[in-house]
This record gives C-alpha cells, sequence and structure tokens, in this order.
C-alpha cells in the first residue's frame, strides 16, 4: 500500500447492520455487536496505513425515531467502544473528536465522550472522530445559530470564519477525501454535506458485518487510481 495515494481524511457510514441481522435470523442488536467488533479492526488498519484521520458516524439526529430498546443498547454499546479505544488512543497517540449534539445523549455516554476528548486533545498523531446524534442539516443550523450569538457579532461570514464554528473545526483535515457507505445504499444521507464537497464515494455492496479489512484496503486502492479535479 505504500505505492498508493493514502487519502488524509476517510469517512466510514457503517450502513446494514439491522438488516444484516434479520436475514441471518439473528436479533437486531447482534448486528450492532458484530459491527462494532468490525469497527475496532477498520480502526487498527486505517492507522497502520497512515490515515491521519478517520470519521465513523454511528448515530444520525433521525436514528432516535428508532425503538427505545435498540436506542438504549446502542448508546450503551458505543459507550464500550469509546473507552476501549480511548486506551488505543492513549497508547498511539491518537486524539478523539465527537461530532453532533452532546446534549441529547445520556448522561453516562456523554461523560464518557468529554473524557475521551479531554484525555486525548493534546494529541496530533491521529485523530479518531464519532460521529453520535449528527446530521449534516443539524451541523449547519447549529453552526449559524453559534456565529449569530458569538460575542464577536460576524457580519461577515464567509467559508473561513464559517469553517471555525463546524464541528469539523480542530481537526488538520476537516473535508473527508474519501467516504465509504456499506450495504448498497447509493446515497450520503446528508453526511457532512459541507465539508464533503469534493470528497470521492465508494459505496459497498454489502451489510457492514460483511465488510472486511481486505474490502477497506480495496476501497482505498480504488481511491488512489481516481483523478481529482477539485473543478479545475
Amino acid at each position: 500500500m505504500k505505492s498508493l495515494e493514502i487519502p488524509k481524511h476517510v469517512v466510514i457510514i457503517p450502513d446494514g447492520n439491522r438488516r444484516w441481522a434479520k436475514g441471518k435470523g439473528l436479533p437486531t442488536f447482534e448486528g450492532h455487536r458484530r459491527g462494532a467488533e468490525l469497527t475496532k479492526k477498520l480502526v487498527k488498519k486505517a492507522r497502520d496505513l497512515g490515515i491521519k484521520v478517520l470519521t465513523l458516524w454511528g448515530f444520525s439526529t433521525e436514528n432516535w425515531k428508532r425503538d427505545k430498546k435498540e436506542v438504549n443498547y446502542l448508546m450503551v454499546l458505543y459507550e464500550k467502544l469509546i473507552e476501549q479505544n480511548l486506551n488505543e488512543a492513549l497508547k498511539n497517540k491518537t486524539r478523539i473528536i465527537h461530532l453532533g449534539r452532546k446534549d441529547r445523549l445520556n448522561n453516562s455516554l456523554r461523560k464518557r465522550i468529554v473524557d475521551a476528548e479531554e484525555k486525548t486533545k493534546k494529541f496530533n498523531r491521529y485523530y479518531l472522530v464519532c460521529a453520535l446524534d449528527y446530521g449534516g442539516r443539524d451541523e449547519i443550523i447549529r453552526t449559524i445559530n453559534k456565529i449569530t450569538n458569538h460575542k464577536l457579532q460576524i457580519t461577515n461570514i464567509n467559508e473561513d470564519n464559517f469553517n471555525q464554528f463546524l464541528d469539523t473545526k480542530d481537526l488538520p483535515y476537516p473535508e473527508p477525501d474519501l467516504i465509504i457507505r456499506t450495504s448498497g445504499e447509493q446515497r450520503t444521507s446528508g453526511f457532512m454535506i459541507w465539508q464533503a464537497v469534493y470528497a470521492e464515494y465508494v459505496f459497498i455492496d454489502k451489510y457492514f458485518p460483511d465488510f472486511s479489512v481486505e474490502m477497506f484496503e480495496k476501497s482505498i486502492k480504488q481511491f488512489s487510481q481516481r483523478q481529482r479535479r477539485f473543478g479545475k
């Protein structure tokens, strides 16, 4: 992989956990659990490949509409994942950053996220970004409200100062180079609608629990073979 062009920022939209479980006659929770196990492998592989920023979209603003038992299970699962990834982050000097709203997460998960962000805030070798209760439109609205309520009363809004109020403001590469979505769905669902204007997309025709480290590497290779013009 050394001869390939490695993207600096990769996003994974891990879609299809529930459909995978249903197709195998398993509980929905098992699909999420299998997906979480795979996530840990992908985080390690991204680091090994030299990917600077890896973003995982775990829970959207629309996911609150799901069954309450499933939502509660996911909150507990994400808390465990953050705890596990924090240990690895401290070893590998990886900064953990949360995208999205914290105010609607339960207290336990919110404290876990804040603790992970605080303990890793000085690291800049790698970045692990967890998008929980995140929506692209929601981020834009929150950003506008932040600017409107800012003490400096910014009147001339441009791309540079707008970027400083986005959830991605602390990332060295806030704009993703590559976005991978599993499950065969070919849509963005509004993820990073501001930042992803020139992102390359790879759509995987498999549910997330059937995604693999090898498929991840192939996606990086596919990215490397594309010519990016950025409107030029």
